[in-house]
């Protein structure tokens, strides 16, 4: 038995120069903006997470028509896709900052500059991840085999918390690895000294707890980053698109945070539809490393990846829903009475 040729993969990208440097340049001067709104430490009302949500959602939507116009639908499905996946793998990000956040006692006020924090880490360390992706991919067709194993295996484990309930469970900071460290390098006062990184203690230089919730967040983008790029990379091949859908995912999640901070709880379900969305691309990326080698494997086409994304989301979000209802009304006797009184009654 002879084994067909392997053609090396082939990078084909809409990224020109001159769009990059657009699109870097728009990320960072977002950036900017958000560092200005978040100059002077203030609690996020609902309507100002309202209005910046809004516009982080309908930037992704309106750039996905320029790239959909400008180089066909094909790469727009993938851009959309890609965008889809991001963000919901994002919100699970969000369960774990807030978990962080909780965990350090971080002040209402200063919530935004930490979150502001880890989108540009998670910005930087994701950058880093796509090069070396496409690097990779570029010259190891196998390396489509390892991104799929790592995203089954994400799949399961996520499934796995989910199962046993340790999904988003409370976090002990203080056995982190990166929190003992700094612990180690310098001494830690215990109050938060507005948005200073460092502070005064005994007339020595020392770390503010927001100098620790930083780095724990740092910590935490490396570990979403390794989940995240393969996962994009499943759906298009394409550096430019895969570093877009990133960046836009993430530009929008300190908003997003606040908007979502109390229905995050009534998603029970998520860390269900996200294991298997991270299994349905690990199983995408495996068939087409397997067609790579052998053409006569089929692969899975990304208008299909699109709708079985969103029919995983949508089911996951409607089951979640209705399995917060039940616990609440189990969890409330008048409401429990209500329910009994409106079911009919035989005869």
């Amino acid at each position: 038995m002879t084994l067909t040729p392997v053609v090396p993969f082939q990078i084909d990208t809409v990224g020109t120069p001159m769009l990059w440097a657009a699109t870097i340049g728009a990320v960072v001067a977002l950036l900017v903006v958000d560092f200005l709104a978040t100059r002077k430490p203030h609690e996020v009302s609902m309507k100002e997470a309202i209005g910046w949500s809004a516009f982080y959602i309908a930037l992704p939507l309106a750039f996905g028509v320029f790239i959909w116009t400008q180089f066909g639908g094909e790469r727009g499905v993938e851009y959309y896709t890609g965008y889809l996946v991001e963000k919901s793998l994002s919100v699970d990000n969000l369960f774990v900052f807030m978990l962080l956040l909780a965990a350090f006692a971080v002040p209402a006020a200063l919530q935004q500059r930490v979150l502001l924090y880890g989108i540009i880490g998670a910005l930087v360390l994701r950058g880093v991840f796509i090069g070396l992706g496409a690097a990779a991919l570029s010259r190891f067709d196998w390396v489509f085999l390892i991104f799929g194993a790592i995203l089954l295996v994400t799949g399961v484990k996520l499934l796995k918390d989910a199962v046993s309930g340790h999904d988003h469970d409370e976090k002990d900071v203080s056995t982190m690895r990166s929190v003992r460290l700094m612990r180690r390098i310098m001494p830690v006062s215990d109050d938060y000294d507005g948005p200073k990184m460092f502070t005064k203690l005994g007339g020595k230089r020392a770390l503010t707890p927001l100098a620790l919730v930083t780095v724990a967040v740092f910590a935490t983008d490396i570990v979403f980053a390794v989940d995240s790029v393969p996962a994009v990379y499943g759906i298009t091949g394409d550096p430019y698109l895969v570093f877009a859908t990133n960046a836009f995912a993430l530009l929008g999640l300190r908003a997003l945070y606040f908007v979502l901070q109390g229905a995050l709880s009534k998603l029970v379900h998520l860390s269900y539809g996200l294991a298997a969305i991270l299994g349905f691309i690990g199983a995408k990326l495996v068939l087409h490393w397997a067609h790579l080698v052998w053409p006569s494997v089929p692969e899975i086409p990304t208008l299909v990846s699109l709708v079985v994304i969103v029919g995983i989301l949508v089911l996951t979000t409607i089951t979640s829903l209705l399995a917060t209802r039940r616990r609440e009304a189990a969890a409330d006797p008048a409401a429990q009475a209500t329910e009994n009184d409106k079911a009919p009654t035989a005869g």
